[in-house]
């Protein structure tokens, strides 16, 4: 195996759980999250040379929510109960295993619209400021806050609606 190839390999198994989970939020659907950070990985494999240089896992990510953006644009949604099964969780110190198993987080991103729940995970999840989600999703910083706050404000209200029973609604 060349050198590159085995430092894509080493990227790619320190990488994928991260985000395949990140698609799972952004989609709800755990198929397709895992088609989107395969898609990514292949799509960044293709540019290796040049992507590892810089921040090969910005790249990815940037990948996979362009691939899933261009999913949206045209729907083929199965209508499955895919929040019955999360995917696997990949080690006890990985935070976005933990947020993954919040049903409720799972059931509030899935109410809201697709640009939405990107936004949403791309501030909150990736923590990237509105300006870079701006460029990441091809909007206006404007938009971004508006989309944002719209967001915040849906689930606040989804929130306050559900029962709550031992801190997880149903």
């Amino acid at each position: 195996m060349a050198r590159g190839d085995a430092e894509f390999a080493e990227f790619a198994g320190a990488s994928f759980q991260r985000l395949r989970r990140a698609a799972y939020l952004l989609t709800g659907n755990s198929q397709q999250a895992e088609d989107a950070a395969q898609t990514a990985l292949v799509k960044t494999y293709a540019a290796w040379r040049r992507v590892q240089r810089q921040d090969p896992y910005a790249y990815t990510r940037r990948i996979m929510v362009n691939h899933l953006k261009d999913q949206w644009r045209r729907p083929i949604r199965e209508d499955a109960h895919e929040l019955e099964r999360l995917p696997d969780r990949a080690s006890e110190q990985d935070l976005a295993g933990d947020i993954t198993e919040q049903r409720w987080l799972l059931a509030a991103l899935a109410k809201l619209a697709d640009r939405e729940r990107a936004v949403v995970v791309l501030r909150h999840y990736f923590d990237l400021s509105e300006r870079d989600v701006a460029a990441e999703l091809d909007i206006a910083v404007g938009t971004v806050k508006s989309l944002n706050a719209r967001a915040l404000a849906k689930l606040r209200i989804s929130l306050d609606t559900e029962p709550v029973m031992n801190g997880v609604t149903s």
